[in-house]
């Protein structure tokens, strides 16, 4: 008897989805356009590095060294500039990112060349200083005037150093994040605003099977979700999981369930649409900026780090990464599927028990 109750919720629930066109809409065509749009913007390659060049020395390696820079693919010499202060001010006007100064005698082994870097941008200063200082010595070391260590440098699971390969998975965590995050919050307090739930109230249904009702449609869209967004990495970018694909579909599974939770037990505690979503809004950018999605989580302070390890989001994103880029099996990643299995069975049960029949 309770299986066909819950037929039933579901078939309701399912109805509505389609009554309220932008939830399907939501579900098929946003993480499409996602896909499609943020690997491109949201890239952290440095690349494009602008130098402003003083060339005292005018020699022939000076020369050299201008040209190989200006025909890399991360630098471009904006400016030869005559004096120092001129290359600084196309700093200041933000023309140049680095200014590179090549001393009298440097081809002669007198004097070291200065670089220096614009520092308000402290990632691409810091890089592009070091692009600088490693294609002056490449010359350099082409030219026999120095000797150099001649070193070999392999680069595994990402052997191009393309960043999408990095946001890709996280890009899918976020899609998750927000589409069953958001829908089931939205889709109880709306039905608290409208007064249908009133109805509900008053039926002999148990909270389980109502908060099931409310769950079940978006953990199948969370299914779909992660399917385009497999199916986008591969087919646009080339990028396919190393591991086998059930691990993602177990990881989202799981975390479809912890995000779904999450949003019924504020719709639970929410009286109105509005603050529904302020609520939602503020766990998201708590989800995206500790979960490691974007910035490393060792890049953090220690006492965030260890914040992160009641953050969800992290342990669906190192799955994510590790079976997409590492080809990491199920053994590896034992902890982090428990970690994450405990999260959905917390949330749920408090999905369930915030839940209150109103007699």
């Amino acid at each position: 008897m309770k299986l066909r109750i819950l037929c039933a919720l579901l078939r309701k629930e399912l109805l509505l989805m389609r009554r309220t066109r932008f939830i399907p809409i939501i579900i098929a065509v946003f993480p499409v356009m996602v896909m499609l749009v943020i690997p491109h913007v949201a890239n952290l390659d440095i690349k494009n590095v602008g130098v402003a060049v003083v060339d005292h020395d005018r020699s022939q390696l000076s020369r050299r060294i201008i040209a190989d820079m200006d025909a890399s693919e991360w630098l471009t010499v904006r400016q030869l500039a005559a004096t120092d202060d001129d290359a600084l001010r196309a700093i200041e006007d933000g023309e140049a990112d680095v200014r590179l100064t090549i001393p009298y005698g440097f081809s002669k082994g007198l004097s070291p060349v200065d670089i220096s870097a614009n520092g308000v941008n402290a990632t691409k200063g810091m890089l592009g200083a070091q692009y600088v200082s490693q294609s002056v010595m490449r010359t350099v070391g082409r030219q026999g005037n120095r000797r150099l260590v001649e070193t070999s440098v392999v680069n595994r699971f990402n052997p191009t150093l393309d960043f999408r390969n990095y946001m890709l998975p996280a890009i899918m965590v976020v899609l998750i994040i927000i589409i069953c995050g958001f829908l089931p919050t939205l889709n109880l307090v709306g039905e608290k605003e409208s007064g249908t739930i009133e109805a509900m109230n008053v039926t002999p249904v148990s909270r389980l099977s109502f908060v099931l009702s409310k769950l079940i449609p978006y953990w199948l869209a969370g299914l779909i979700v992660v399917t385009e967004g497999i199916i986008m990495a591969r087919a646009v970018y080339g990028l396919a999981p190393a591991g086998a694909v059930g691990l993602v579909y177990l990881a989202t599974i799981l975390f479809t369930l912890v995000m779904s939770g999450i949003g019924v037990v504020i719709a639970n505690k929410s009286e109105t649409l509005l603050q529904s979503i302020f609520v939602m809004f503020a766990v998201i950018m708590i989800f995206q900026l500790m979960g490691g999605l974007f910035t490393p989580i060792s890049s953090m302070p220690r006492w965030a780090q260890m914040i992160t390890y009641a953050v969800p989001p992290r342990y669906f994103n190192e799955i994510m990464r590790a079976v997409y880029l590492k080809g990491s099996t199920l053994s590896d990643l034992w902890m982090q599927y428990l970690c994450l299995a405990g999260f959905a069975l917390a949330t749920c049960l408090t999905a369930a028990l915030t839940y209150r029949k109103q007699s």
